[in-house]
Order: structure tokens, then C-alpha cells, then sequence
């Protein structure tokens, strides 16, 4: 069914299909496309009701952004050709937020109207489930959705055909043009039709661009052209990067640059730096602001080896490459970014807050920074510990001049007369010592209650430690320092080991981490190679979503018996007592890595 055409036939293998999979009975492959099967798959993942439509709302959806202004006569001219025919017209923006719709035919516009395919309403694959706005955009490219291939069966009276519109100056996916009709009246030039709207779209996006963002993609494309090196360009709300550049700087190194340039951009300077990035290599960097905005400019980027690299005058030059703070892993541009504020902040005497999820490090951070920075005594006082001794255990602290570093840890725990008597201590040690205050921090886990307001006055600087999970790759440090701390350097991790504990999603960040391998010297293995058997069953599951006690130990179940019988998921099944089909679900629905 390569078609928007299908057959009798095609649709009641589908619709069958369809419903073998809503009750767990085998699929065959033959009777449904593969990308609607994924779909489908997902949104069970996501577990969304088959039988009704449930959308999130926005009452006033923002028409003044570029993709509306441009898309407007496109999709007015476009309305006006097709006549009265029963096909409508909807636009949304990346996320499936619909922002318009037109319909002629009155009898559409109501069955849409009953199925929430309006403004204001998303169809998002995540709420919507199999359609042909969402699963275009989630799988950024052009996505046709016939009948009983929606997941949701208020919509198999309908026929879609969506493509993801992307910004021409840089690519990136900012919306969708969707054509939604009848079943019955499906054809195969819907597709078509789909896809040169979204190309005119795109070329009055361009045509709308402003001089500024022309001007710098022309200097982009010159340099492009005219150079071997890697070039990317970057704006406020723009950013660019030749094949060059993609292929030979990681993720981390992407970051990394952009943090220097947008340093050098944003202050002037026009010599180039030599730095060593995350990776290990040499570059040197070049900054050419354009356009006259700060911030932005082209980055030229050139390769260096480290026998250049160190011999250069220039190394003299260039920032360090990662923070030099004591006790702290990881080279991540993330984790290097909050380090670096962090360490500033001590430098100056700023009070910060440090916040971020439990188990993030903000402790951990504020005590580098401290050693990296002071010689006096670092203090830490809890305000969620139970108990009323903070107001005497905080007096105490700030009454000690030796004391040169205090850090008010979990400070959203206060009520608003602790608040209150934390500011007032907070003003009178500045009082009493204004020629040379202690450095205070406070950490903070989730959003900033509003009865911290007053006290936060006094804290100029926030700065958020991020979760593992967005600096994964430091897991590869992380694990071998906390093996030569608990094993006295007897245990070492091995590969296949290594990547799964990469895999995981790490609710707990670098806490979490920390306690899984402390289980594994207790109760597994204290010397020797670390294999993936010896890790808990947490970690070989990635789950969105948190599972009770009972899940939780058939998880670990299922986890045992496919690693006893080497990921054959047959045999688990068996050994277990249940259906190779529900093992299966199983695996899916608690995000098992099988080995």
C-alpha cells in the first residue's frame, strides 16, 4: 500500500491488523506498513486510549510567529484552487500545535471539529497517537495515514498527508502542512499536493527572511565554498554548520566551540584561540562577527595536531579547556559550563544558588569550587534535616569567622519564617563582616517557591547543574573514579558493562550512580571485571515511567531470566510462565535492554 489508493482488500487487512495489535495477538508484517506499526507502538508506549481522542488545548495559539505570516498566502491560494473540494488545509507548528485550518466543505469541517483537528488543539503523535501530522513530525519526513492506520479509531473515516516544513536557513523542522480528507475520497496526488505546499512555504519563509539573516547565510555560503575548514554560523535564533563540521566535531566539541565563540563574539575579540576540545583534539578558532549584532558571526573552525598545539605561542592564549576544580569528573560541555559559573562565582564572592535534581552534584560542586578558590573551613548545613535546630546550627555557622564557605543545602524544605530568619542572618554577616563576607550557597532542587523571593535578592547568580542524563557520556569518568574510591582500585568495569550503564536513563543522576555500583562491591563482585549480570536491574531498563514494588520485581525477573538464557526471549518466556507475546510487551513496557 505505497498509495493513497488502497483496495478493499488493503483496508481490512489493515483494520485487522489494527485490532490484533490493540489485543496483543500477533501482526503480520505483510498486512500494515512498517512506519504506521512503529507508530502504533509508540503510542501504546505512550499509552493512549484507541477508543477516544484526549488533546491538551491552548486557547490562543501565537499567529505572529514567521511560519504563519508566511504560510499565510500559500495556504489561502491553495484553499481557493481546490474549489469547494472536501480537502482541508491545516498548518501546525513543530510541536502539532495547530495553528489553521481551512475547510470548505461544511461537512469536514464539523466530523474535524468533532475530532479536535482545530487551532489551538495538538496532534502531536504523543496525544494524538498514528496521524499524519504527528507521525510526520516525529519522524521528520513525509508521512501519509489512511483509514484504520490511525491509532485512534475517531479518525479511520479520514485520510491524511503531512510533511514537515523546514526553516531554510537552517534546516530545522518548524512546522507542518497537513491535507486532510475523506477516506472515501483519497487519492494519490494528495501526497503531491502535500509536499509543494510545504516547498512553498519554505521559499516564502526565504523570501520573508530579514537582510540581517541573508546577509549571514551569504557570509555562511562564501566561507562554505571558499574554505576547507569547518564553518558554522550562529545568531540569536539561528545556526548553521557545513557537512565539514557535522562529521568531524562531536556533540560535545559542537558545544564546546559554541561556548568560546559565543565568548569571543559577544566581547569583540577578533584572535583566533587554540583550545583543546572535549574529545582530546586541537583546534584553532576564529571568530568574524556579521550583521553588527553581538553574538553573532561566523566560527571558523581548523584542525591542529597536539605537537602543533603545543608548541603554538598561541596555547598561551586560549581559555582553559575544562575547569581545573579538585574532586571533580567529567568533560562534558554541560557539566564544564556549570563548573566554570560556579568557580567565577567563588572567585568573586558572589553568593550563587546552585540549582538542579536531587543527586546532580550541587554539593559536590560548591566544595571544588571552594578548595579550588579559599583555605578556610566549608560548612554545610541541611534545612530539610528534621528537627528544630537550623535556626542555632545557622547562627553558629555564620558567627564562626573561620568559616569561609557555607552552603544552605536544600533550601526549598524552609517554611516563610525560616526564610525570613535566613535573610536576616544572611544581612547581619554582611554587616558584621563587609570587608570579607563567607561565600554562601544555596542549593535548590526543582522550581523556586515564591516565599523565597526576598532572600534571593541577596543571591545575584542562579546556575543549574544539569541532570546526568544530559551529560551522559561523563558516566564513562564517573565509574571508574567511584570504582578506585569503593574497591580501592581491585574493580574495573567492562565494555558491554560500560554501555549499559550509558543506556540508562539515571532518574538518580550521579547519586544514583554511585549507589549502584556501592551495590554491586556489597553484594556482587569486589575485585575483578564488572559484567552487566552483576548490575541491578534498574539499570537495564530505561522506563518513562516509575514502576510500584511489584513492577518493579517482575522487571527484574524478566531481566534474570534473559540474561540465563543469553536474550533468547523464547526461552525467558517459557522459564517464566508466560507467552512469548507478553514477555515481549513486557520488555517494551518496562524499556528492558535485552542483552
Amino acid at each position: 500500500m505505497d498509495e493513497l489508493t488502497p483496495t478493499a482488500d488493503d483496508n481490512l487487512r489493515t483494520a485487522t491488523a489494527r485490532l490484533n495489535f490493540l489485543t496483543f495477538d500477533p501482526v503480520e508484517v505483510r498486512d500494515v506498513r512498517p512506519p504506521i506499526l512503529a507508530s502504533w507502538v509508540r503510542s501504546q508506549h505512550w499509552k493512549l486510549p484507541p477508543d477516544k481522542i484526549e488533546l491538551p488545548y491552548v486557547a490562543d495559539p501565537d499567529l505572529e510567529v514567521p511560519l504563519a505570516r508566511s504560510a499565510g498566502p500559500v495556504l489561502r491560494k491553495l484553499h481557493e484552487n481546490l474549489d469547494g473540494q472536501p480537502i482541508s488545509v491545516i498548518l501546525t507548528d513543530r510541536s502539532g500545535l495547530v495553528l489553521q485550518r481551512l475547510t470548505a466543505d461544511t461537512g469536514l469541517a464539523r466530523h474535524l471539529d468533532r475530532v479536535y483537528l482545530a487551532p489551538g488543539f495538538s496532534y502531536s503523535e504523543e496525544f494524538a497517537g498514528t496521524n499524519g501530522i504527528g507521525t510526520a513530525l516525529e519522524g521528520g519526513g513525509p508521512m501519509h495515514v489512511f483509514g484504520h492506520e490511525h491509532y485512534a479509531e475517531d479518525l479511520e473515516d479520514l485520510a491524511c498527508a503531512g510533511v514537515p516544513i523546514k526553516n531554510p536557513l537552517n534546516g530545522k523542522t518548524i512546522g507542518a502542512i497537513d491535507l486532510t480528507c475523506w477516506r472515501k475520497d483519497a487519492g494519490s496526488l494528495l501526497m503531491a499536493l502535500a509536499k509543494t505546499t510545504a516547498e512553498n512555504i519554505r521559499a516564502a519563509l526565504l523570501k520573508d527572511s530579514s537582510p540581517r539573516e541573508l546577509t549571514l547565510l551569504e557570509t555562511y555560503l562564501q566561507h562554505s565554498r571558499r574554505l576547507g575548514d569547518l564553518v558554522i554560523a550562529v545568531d540569536e535564533d539561528l545556526l548553521l554548520m557545513n557537512a565539514k563540521a557535522r562529521q568531524s566535531l562531536d556533540t560535545d566539541d559542537q558545544r564546546a566551540v559554541l561556548a568560546y565563540a559565543s565568548e569571543m563574539l559577544v566581547g569583540g575579540a577578533t584572535e583566533a584561540i587554540l583550545t583543546e576540545l572535549p574529545s582530546g583534539s586541537w583546534a584553532r578558532i576564529t571568530c568574524r562577527p556579521v550583521g553588527g549584532r553581538p553574538g553573532a558571526g561566523i566560527i571558523q573552525v581548523s584542525p591542529q595536531s597536539t605537537a602543533l598545539a603545543l608548541r603554538s605561542p598561541e596555547s598561551g592564549h586560549r581559555p582553559p579547556p575544562r575547569p581545573v576544580l579538585p574532586g571533580l569528573v567529567g568533560r562534558s560541555a554541560p557539566w564544564l559550563g556549570s563548573s566554570r559559573e560556579a568557580d567565577n562565582a567563588c572567585r568573586a564572592g558572589e553568593w550563587v544558588v546552585l540549582t538542579g535534581e536531587r543527586g546532580v552534584g550541587k554539593v559536590a560542586l560548591a566544595r571544588a569550587a571552594h578548595r579550588q578558590n579559599r583555605t578556610g573551613l566549608f560548612h554545610v548545613v541541611d534545612a530539610a534535616r528534621p528537627g528544630d535546630g537550623f535556626a542555632a546550627e545557622l547562627e553558629a555557622e555564620l558567627s564562626d569567622d573561620s568559616v569561609q564557605t557555607l552552603v544552605v543545602q536544600h533550601v526549598e524544605a524552609l517554611d516563610p519564617a525560616e526564610v525570613d530568619a535566613l535573610a536576616e542572618a544572611l544581612y547581619d554577616v554582611l554587616e558584621r563582616r563587609p570587608a570579607e563576607p563567607p561565600w554562601v550557597v544555596l542549593t535548590l532542587t526543582g522550581d523556586e517557591p515564591q516565599h523565597l523571593g526576598e532572600l534571593l535578592t541577596l543571591f545575584p547568580l542562579t546556575v543549574e547543574v544539569p541532570p546526568l542524563r544530559h551529560h551522559v557520556e561523563d558516566v564513562r569518568e564517573l565509574v571508574p573514579y567511584f570504582l578506585d574510591q569503593l574497591s580501592h582500585g581491585e574493580l574495573t568495569c567492562g565494555p558491554d558493562t560500560m554501555q549499559q550503564l550509558l543506556r540508562s536513563a539515571w532518574p538518580g543522576n550521579t547519586a544514583e550512580l554511585c549507589q549502584v555500583l556501592q551495590q554491586v562491591v556489597v553484594r556482587r563482585r569486589r575485585a575483578g571485571v564488572i559484567v552487566p549480570a552483576d548490575l541491578p536491574g534498574r539499570t537495564q531498563a530505561v522506563s518513562r515511567r516509575s514502576l510500584s514494588q511489584l513492577e518493579a520485581l517482575e522487571r527484574d525477573a524478566i531481566i534474570r531470566s534473559l540474561i540465563a538464557n543469553d536474550g533468547h526471549k523464547g526461552r525467558a518466556a517459557k522459564s517464566l510462565g508466560m507467552s512469548r507475546a507478553t514477555i515481549y510487551r513486557k520488555i517494551h513496557d518496562y524499556g528492558i535492554q535485552p542483552p
